[in-house]
């Protein structure tokens, strides 16, 4: 076990000292020098942190041998005249009156002791009390010259927090002033919601210390990070990280020239390049626009994101890791990748949620399984063609890497909830709060389950994109279904059915937010199925995909909770994909008294280009193999 750090006195107690000494009433002192360590209605904590300060101070002078101070710096001067209070006005009484809390406590001071040049009631113990007072302010000034420290990145948080404020943090996996400014910078400002212990007035008051520490510290507290997301503009997010030749995302990189492939190994001549750029960072961003679609404006599609991805990636580890251009990389270079994307350095690796304009985001989560691989070589050598085929470069060395193996698994394999778990989900969903975003959320889950759409896709489409069906029902009278017009990948387009309590559902929130009932009506162009009905919003908003990512993994992990056993372990893990995994699994293998959906319905549905992938939902298939194969065993083999 670690030692606990000792505290450290910052000039911060030495202020909050003098403040008391000269009469500032003690949550006055309180909230200008020491809000960090709590609220000042908790009188314990306040108590606790003046007895600490005082006995703090007295070791220090007990260290220097000189115990007389030591005893004045305990000594209560209120003791020799208990009726100073009564006959003359504090400090801060007196500020008030006069005009002059903005000036400076010195300025304070000498303004009272010319208003009261003698004290008022003058009496012995009165002078016996004001020279204690100076005796005290000269024997702290003295002492923050010994023993007041400045905090230092390295430091523990147990050094300059209370103990049970700094042991929330080191629980929580912050343990020094670097690693809670990066979390504060990193998350931005609701750093604190997985901090448990620490709410929104900790969390404010400690970003205030670091903030009023940043200069001594050298870490400065971003702009996005002292206010709501949603408040944030597009512009103080994209200061967050400044452009640099580091891991940050590829929108930040700045090649050196020497490494940027004006003068690649394998370039083409120029002459014959149909492309306009001049260097490697540019033709990738080619690349990526042009698998864009025209009037996308600068939004990426989820194609464009992928290819960045694995780009990005590659020019990151050439620059930073190989030190030449990517249009200089050999074969060998490419099998190095190829490794090094199998076992990364932990420094490359970050949690997959921080966003790209967080200091926290890394390339990598961790090493590529053998699919991956397979994926981010097929896409790279994809890139490579590309530039071959515009006159940009002349060969392509990840055409002669082999791919790892990967052992051939069905579809959605471990990654597919139980029937018992999407019913548990359901119930949930059900018990769900009346809130407009657990509405959302709701309607977010249970559309995917029931159609099969990717996360990209579900936030995407729009009412522009239903259409109603007119259909026979089942008992042979006309009734009407809904459809959905989906473009997936490849550009691909596919109908969808969408069930009719979707329908009503986004029926119900438009009324409610008084908008038309009708989902076709004029005035409901371009509302998406999943939108925002923020009041403080102009017009309903998109939701993003990766909002709607977190919503849903933080919701099974609450409805984890609620289950034991292996199905609560398995379902902790369990994403937005593990929704589209059960629509194809539950739907193919046919729930009781309902018969198995076909399989190129599902096919439709999930948006394959082979009926041959979807049939790796056919888990029932096997098992039915597996039987029949154990008759004709027999029970001795």
């Amino acid at each position: 076990m670690s030692a606990i750090p000792s505290r450290k006195l910052h000039r911060g107690h030495f202020a909050f000292m003098r403040a008391l000494v000269q009469g500032v009433d003690e949550r006055t002192a309180w909230e200008k020098y020491l809000r960090h360590e709590g609220e000042h209605t908790d009188i314990r904590t306040v108590r606790r942190t003046i007895a600490w300060i005082r006995d703090a101070f007295a070791a220090a002078a007990r260290r220097e041998a000189r115990p007389g101070t030591a005893r004045l710096i305990l000594l209560d001067a209120d003791r020799f005249n208990s009726t100073v209070h009564a006959t003359l006005p504090s400090l801060e009484e007196f500020a008030a009156a006069r005009g002059l809390e903005d000036f400076a406590e010195a300025e304070q001071i000498e303004a009272y002791e010319a208003a009261y040049p003698q004290g008022g009631n003058a009496s012995p113990n009165r002078s016996r009390r004001r020279r204690v007072i100076e005796k005290q302010l000269e024997a702290l000034r003295w002492l923050e010259e010994l023993a007041a420290q400045d905090p230092k990145p390295g430091d523990g948080v147990g050094a300059w927090f209370s103990p049970a404020i700094a042991g929330r943090l080191e629980r929580a996996g912050i343990p020094t002033l670097f690693a809670l400014a990066e979390r504060v910078n990193g998350l931005g400002a609701r750093w604190w919601f997985h901090v448990r212990g620490i709410g929104a007035g900790k969390a404010a008051r400690l970003v205030d210390w670091l903030k009023a520490n940043e200069q001594v510290l050298g870490m400065p507290i971003g702009k996005h990070a002292l206010m709501a997301r949603r408040l944030t503009a597009h512009s103080v997010l994209a200061e967050a990280v400044p452009r640099g030749t580091s891991l940050v995302p590829f929108e930040k990189l700045v090649v050196p020239a020497e490494l940027d492939g004006r003068a690649g190994r394998y370039r083409a001549p120029q002459a014959q390049c149909l492309l306009m750029a001049s260097n490697d960072y540019e033709a990738i961003g080619a690349w990526i626009n042009a698998k864009g679609q025209a009037g996308a404006g600068d939004v990426l599609s989820a194609t464009q994101r992928a290819y960045r991805k694995e780009a990005e990636r590659l020019i990151l580890w050439a620059t930073l890791e190989r030190m030449k251009p990517m249009s200089s990389l050999s074969v060998e270079d490419a099998i190095a990748y190829r490794e090094f994307l199998a076992a990364p350095p932990a420094e490359w690796c970050g949690h997959r949620h921080h966003q790209r304009w967080s200091p926290l985001w890394r390339p990598l989560e961790g090493p590529i399984s053998a699919g991956g691989q397979r994926h981010a070589l097929t896409i790279l050598k994809s890139l490579y063609d590309f530039l071959i085929s515009q006159g940009y470069l002349t060969g392509n060395p990840f055409a002669a890497v082999a791919k790892p193996r990967q052992l051939s698994r069905p579809l959605g394999s471990n990654r597919t909830l139980s029937m018992q778990q999407w019913d548990h989900l359901d119930r949930l969903l059900d018990e769900m709060s009346t809130t407009e975003p657990a509405r959302r959320l709701r309607r977010a889950i249970r559309l995917i389950y029931a159609t099969g759409l990717r996360l990209d896709e579900v936030t995407r489409v729009s009412v522009d994109e239903l259409y109603a069906l007119s259909t026979d029902a089942e008992q042979g009278s006309p009734g009407q279904s809904w459809m959905l017009a989906v473009t997936g990948k490849g550009e691909r387009t596919r109908d969808v059915p969408v069930p009719q309590f979707i329908i009503d559902d986004l029926q119900d929130e438009l009324e409610r937010n008084g908008y038309e009932r009708n989902i076709k009506a004029m005035s409901n162009a371009g509302v998406k199925l999943l939108a925002r009905f923020d009041p403080k919003l102009p017009a309903p908003a998109p939701w993003a995909a990766s909002s709607l990512y977190k919503a849903i993994v933080n919701f099974v992990q609450v409805a984890a909770k609620g289950m034991e056993g292996p199905d609560a372990e398995r379902l902790k893990h369990a994403t937005t994909h593990w929704l589209r995994h059960s629509h194809a699994s539950h739907a193919l293998q046919g729930r009781a008294g309902r018969p198995p959906v076909p399989i190129q319905v599902i096919q439709n549905n999930l948006g394959h280009a082979s009926v041959g992938t979807t049939s790796g939902y056919l888990t029932t298939e096997r098992e039915e193999r597996v039987r029949a194969m154990r008759g004709f065993w027999g029970v001795n083999l």
